[in-house]
């Protein structure tokens, strides 16, 4: 069982949060808790038996409240809201006057000192109120902590308007980081105008407005032109052009008539049909889309989880350097300035929080994946998108991922004594129950209504044949290895193309060729990868030899491996993994995720191809491409190479500005102006920059 809730009130410093996540944790029966510092989103998952819900949401409350009770689980109204921050606003700028008039007038000292004591109190009195808080509670090494000790500091050595300025600048950034961090969410949140509100249900010839939750499965609905498609479903009147851009990137409209399937999120733009609703809302396209984009974040890429460990450390380690840089100096060596030494102090305190970076980290990689969806790829989390910005090895499956994976009938031979419409005719009902593309193409070969009553004793072997009974008649159907196992003596076609040989009572009956093509954009995609540095780039396939190796060699493959069983694909992934050896890149494998998924699970990055309909490709994969384009695969990995690179500069940027400020600090070159530069400058630049992974553009 799992629970969810929007945290707020949440200060966005690593204190807090590690501080939230250990209270959590601790909690009984907790099996794991995620937050995710950029949406504020809290999820904790519990195990056990005949657990009491009321009690577990009481104790999460509970533990909440005792980190800080300004932090709330519970939905707030736009009201309550917008009051608390206009008295905010009314304090700070009351504050900022107050400010000015003790800077601009030449005033007594004790008069100026007032208003500064006014402006600092306006100011920054919610951080001293929250410092107070966390001491009280045992808990010291936050942001609320450092601005407060700094900024007490300050006064005590008369630095007034240094003193001021640093909380006053504080609460700035603090105010345009959350700003940015808004502009994010309403980034991400953009997505939720997939989710349609209403439904026009049809019921006895009435259509009722209702929402998409109350329509059921074999219900019929309405679209009308300009309204979104609430639910998965098949047409069964009517034609209409359908804009799918939202769920696949792709700006083409797609045509929705009798008997086509059309996906929730897709807009009408001209036109009235009639769907029959398929799935239920929760396992609709649109919803599944959605909790995958809004749940990414709680899969933490390694640079995530390596600064949480690192600001740990790090802000005690500051802090401890500011307290001994303030006293050592004047205890061993004679004629030093104790207030010159504590000021350069309290320089390092106000620089040491690590904010820029425990924001924008997940900021940017929360960016990445918001601006990958945009385009038609989810990404599971930032942990898969990490990985897709490193990859050496892609493997790729053969049909419906490198080739169109539409089969066509080509060419029946039958032998002697057996004509071409029957051996077709008894091979097409065999097929008629698999959903594999080369099965769908003999069916539609045949083209006449098949009835299922004629079937009977089913079998499929994966990656081999089907065995059926057809109206009494024995049939087995399959490849080479097939007929060999049953010992059914056949006439081996070397022909290129799918050859599928068919068995009648034992004895051998014909065979049927059919053919694929190469998707369209699959030579494009494999140059491409190439010169983002992919190393290797593989084919598996269970189709023949001759076959996998002519497609293979068309595309300037690496390596193809052919007449592979769904188990042997996992064998060659398990043996190109060691072959990497001390290679640091991700092995990523392109399936389209039905048949594919063990070995989309085994690879570092599962990608599921052309899924926008497929359970199995939404369940199994880590990336999922909404639509059948090998392109698609090459804009993940320039859009996680970019993110990864815009991660890593704030990485960067953030420790060399501190790190230049805090030996400057030390030396008495730099003010406290300049340590809220480090800090409060720092992270929202820092921001700013992450907000890129979001707007980058790719095609």
């Amino acid at each position: 069982m799992t629970l969810k809730y929007a945290v707020r009130g949440y200060n966005k410093c690593q204190c807090e949060t590690q501080e939230l996540l250990d209270a959590v944790r601790n909690l009984p029966h907790v099996h794991q808790a995620d937050f995710n510092a950029v949406s504020g989103l809290l999820c904790v998952a519990f195990k056990g038996d005949q657990l009491n819900v009321d009690d577990l949401k009481k104790s999460i409350i509970d533990a909440v409240k005792h980190i800080d009770n300004d932090l709330s689980l519970i939905e707030k109204t736009l009201q309550s809201g917008k009051k608390v921050f206009l008295v905010q606003y009314i304090l700070f700028f009351s504050g900022v006057l107050s400010l000015l008039i003790a800077f601009v007038l030449r005033l007594p000292f004790w008069l100026e000192f007032s208003f500064y004591l006014i402006s600092y109190l306006l100011i920054g009195g919610k951080v001293l109120i929250k410092a107070v808080i966390n001491i009280s509670k045992g808990r010291v090494f936050n942001e609320y902590f450092l601005m407060s000790i700094a900024t007490a500091g300050a006064f005590l050595i008369r630095e007034f308007p240094e003193a001021v300025a640093v909380m006053l600048f504080y609460r700035v950034g603090e105010f345009l980081q959350e700003g940015a961090i808004n502009r994010s969410k309403r980034s991400i949140a953009a997505l939720m105008d997939l989710r349609p509100d209403h439904a026009n249900l049809e019921i006895n010839g009435v259509i009722k407005r209702v929402l998409p939750q109350d329509v059921h499965i074999g219900d019929i609905i309405l679209i009308k032109p300009g309204e979104k498609v609430p639910l998965d479903g098949f047409v069964i009147e009517g034609k209409a052009s359908l804009d799918v851009s939202s769920l696949t990137g792709e700006t083409m409209p797609v045509l929705a008539e009798a008997g086509r399937e059309v996906f929730s999120g897709s807009v009408n733009t001209n036109g009235l049909i009639k769907i029959r609703v398929a799935k239920e809302y929760r396992d609709s396209a649109v919803s599944r889309i959605l909790d995958l984009v809004q749940n990414a974040s709680e899969k933490k890429a390694r640079t995530e989880n390596f600064m949480t460990r690192f600001a740990k450390y790090y802000t005690p380690a500051v802090v401890l350097s500011a307290l001994l840089l303030a006293v050592l100096p004047p205890l061993f060596f004679t004629g030093e300035d104790f207030l010159i030494w504590l000021y350069r102090g309290l320089v390092l305190l106000v620089i040491s929080c690590p904010c820029a970076l425990v924001i924008s980290i997940p900021l940017g990689f929360f960016g990445g994946i918001g601006g990958a969806s945009r385009k038609g790829i989810l990404i599971k989390g930032s942990n898969y998108l990490e990985a897709l910005s490193r990859v050496d090895t892609v493997v790729f499956d053969k049909t419906g991922t490198l080739t169109k994976g539409i089969f066509e009938v080509k060419k029946i031979m039958p032998v002697r004594g057996m004509t071409k419409e029957r051996l077709l005719e008894l091979s097409a009902y065999a097929e008629s129950r698999s959903n594999h593309p080369v099965s769908k193409a003999v069916v539609k070969a045949f083209g006449k209504p098949i009835s299922d009553a004629a079937v009977t004793g089913y079998e499929e072997i994966a990656g081999q044949g089907i065995n059926a009974i057809v109206s009494g008649n024995r049939i087995n159907i399959g490849n080479e290895r097939f007929m060999q196992n049953k010992k059914v003596r056949i006439d081996p076609q070397n022909i290129t193309g799918t050859v599928l040989y068919v068995a009648i009572d034992g004895g051998y009956a014909g065979c049927i060729a059919l053919s694929d093509t190469i998707n369209k954009g699959s030579i494009s995609a494999i140059q491409e990868l190439k010169k983002y540095g992919v190393r290797r780039i593989v084919m598996l396939t269970g189709d023949k030899k001759e076959n996998a190796e002519s497609i293979g060699k068309e595309l300037k493959l690496n390596e193809v491996y052919a007449e592979l069983l769904p188990e042997q694909k996992v064998d060659i992934l398990d043996k190109l993994e060691l072959q990497k050896g001390k290679r640091r890149g991700s092995l990523i494998f392109v399936g389209d995720g039905i048949n594919d998924a063990p070995a989309l699970a085994r690879a570092d990055v599962g990608v599921a191809m052309g899924a926008i309909g497929s359970d199995a490709a939404i369940e199994a994969a880590d990336v999922v491409l909404m639509t059948d384009e090998p392109l698609k695969l090459v804009s993940a990995i320039r859009i996680a190479k970019r993110t990864h690179a815009v991660v890593w500069q704030n990485i960067i940027f953030a420790l060399l500005v501190k790190g230049v400020v805090m030996l400057l600090g030390a030396a008495g070159h730099a003010t406290l102006w300049a340590a809220v530069f480090a800090d409060v400058g720092v992270a929202l630049l820092a921001v700013f920059n992450a907000l890129r992974a979001y707007s980058m553009r790719d095609a």
